[in-house]
């Protein structure tokens, strides 16, 4: 993993075991035993990092992760207590799709997925895998999401827009029943588009 630049000491870190694996290699004189520790630390305010220790014993493999974990920090863009748009990636078989949700949702996710999440501090979102349900490939394409999601606010500047520009406003129309439905600019623009044409 490349080393960070958000100095860990300056952050409340908690610390999570995601997943442990032991591994036993046959040598002439007989079975070497060891473990892999896949852990998480977040700050729950954006923060988050993953790391895969490797030791001959738990504690060992468990301390080691968490070290690489705070040198490989990285900051998440989060909106409120969700993220700010879908987004679904591949990283080797592991495919994660993470979608925004309302408040009061919760984390509507599991295993490591569900672990990275709460780390980060989302607290609405609907997610789920649907590639391999390997706890490790699963970690790293919930970081690579959490990498690749942008705020309104950085694509703007990116296009040299206004933000608000990027923002769908809703608009209330009238129907026959005299009730008020919304839809998106988006949608107005078609129907103004379609009722152009028809009067043409």
């Amino acid at each position: 993993m490349r080393r960070s630049q958000i100095n860990a000491d300056s952050l409340d870190l908690d610390e999570r075991v995601i997943n442990l694996n032991k591994c036993q290699k046959t040598h002439k004189g007989g079975r070497t035993l060891s473990w892999s520790a896949l852990v998480v630390v977040g700050d729950r305010r954006g923060h988050v990092g993953v790391a895969l220790g490797k030791a001959r014993g738990i504690p060992d493999a468990i301390r080691k992760g968490m070290e690489i974990a705070r040198r490989s920090l990285m900051k998440a863009p989060l909106a409120g207590t969700t993220i700010p748009h879908a987004i679904t990636v591949e990283c080797g078989a592991a495919r994660v799709m993470l979608k925004p949700a309302s408040e009061g949702t919760g984390v509507v996710a599991g295993g490591a997925v569900r672990a990275i999440l709460e780390s980060v501090g989302v607290r609405d979102v609907l997610a789920k895998s649907l590639g391999s349900s390997n706890p490790i490939n699963n970690a790293w394409a919930t970081l690579k999401a959490l990498r690749s999601l942008e705020t309104p606010e950085t694509v703007a500047a990116r296009r040299g827009v206004d933000p608000d520009s990027l923002r769908l406003r809703p608009r209330r129309v009238a129907v026959a029943a005299g009730t008020e439905v919304e839809e998106t600019t988006e949608e107005a623009a078609d129907d103004a588009g379609e009722n152009q044409n028809n009067s043409d």
